[in-house]
């Protein structure tokens, strides 16, 4: 990865960017999305301030969880010995290139936690819910302790699952609850399918790091159980996604159009099954499977958004 180390504020601004992966917050916006347009199809209504303020929230909870992950990844020296980083797995690399101090990397995570923090106390400011107030402390705890001593998720087989339920679930059921004020099945399929997307994007992105990881008892599921037990994982789960999205488009009426519109999404799915071998996931420039597990993660919440859309505007 090159990066411009001139001393010019745009050059600094790119650096920050890029240690706090801020090209991923695609990550963040689509379950809110999901979640928020759900509401829409159910109440007809749309807040746009609970909206944004969910967005801009979820958003500074990711870039913290993010940027903590590069310090406690760096202070493990998984990252340090990672031989096979690539765009999307092992770190951006800055701190062990000097560019950014691991001191400046954790303020700056304390920094996005803490306006993330804030911009929940809004959210109950106005919502006064307590459903709200236990998923944001549990978002604050999974995103920081990822990695952060002494729980550290990601080291104990259990944080790929735990994101994925955090990031999918919770989200997804936060913003509609925004929305609606109400806790129902309508956005269960696709919150679970958002949780299996984004521990599918966790999961292929653990194939580089698995040999450091290893070196350093991180027990990733990678590490756990072998490259090709992992990727059988990957192939159920990601073949799950489409069972749910068909048997809730069944189900529910509300459900209906998301989930046949995340049906389009199989020809990318076929592509990802393609590039998933075992034998070429492991190398530093082998990375089409993790770039297009991105890209189904992103492009199916749109897809399951515009179902929502389309079930709002007929009814």
């Amino acid at each position: 990865m090159k990066v411009s180390i001139s001393q010019n504020r745009p050059a600094k601004v790119t650096l920050w960017l890029l240690q706090m992966r801020v090209p991923f917050v695609s990550a963040s916006i689509v379950p809110v999305l999901v979640g928020s347009i759900a509401g829409f199809a159910v109440t007809g209504t749309f807040d746009v301030v609970l909206f944004a303020l969910a967005l801009g929230g979820t958003i500074c909870l990711q870039l913290g969880a993010n940027t903590a992950n590069e310090y406690f990844d760096h202070l493990s020296g998984s990252d340090r010995l990672n031989k096979n980083r690539n765009p999307f797995s092992g770190g951006t690399g800055l701190i062990q290139a000097g560019l950014t101090s691991p001191k400046a990397v954790l303020i700056a995570a304390w920094i996005a936690f803490a306006v993330g923090a804030m911009i929940g106390i809004v959210i109950l400011l106005i919502t006064r819910s307590k459903f709200i107030l236990t998923l944001g402390l549990m978002a604050i705890g999974g995103g920081y302790f990822y990695t952060a001593n002494p729980v550290r998720l990601g080291y104990r087989g259990v944080g790929e699952v735990i994101i994925g339920l955090l990031c999918g679930l919770g989200v997804v059921y936060g913003a509609y609850f925004l929305q609606t004020r109400s806790i129902d099945l309508v956005p269960l399929g696709p919150a679970v399918i958002i949780s299996l997307l984004i521990f599918l994007v966790i999961l292929i992105n653990e194939f580089p790091d698995a040999d450091s990881d290893a070196a350093v008892n991180k027990k990733t599921l990678v590490v756990l159980l072998g490259a090709n037990t992992a990727a059988q994982i990957y192939r159920t789960a990601l073949i799950l996604t489409y069972v749910v999205a068909i048997a809730t488009a069944m189900s529910f009426e509300k459900m209906r159009w998301a989930g046949f519109m995340y049906l389009l999404t199989i020809p990318l799915a076929g592509a990802i099954l393609r590039f998933l071998k075992t034998d070429t996931l492991g190398r530093s420039g082998s990375y089409r499977a993790n770039k297009f597990t991105i890209l189904l993660h992103l492009v199916g919440g749109l897809l399951m958004s515009l179902g929502f859309i389309i079930i709002g505007l007929i009814s």
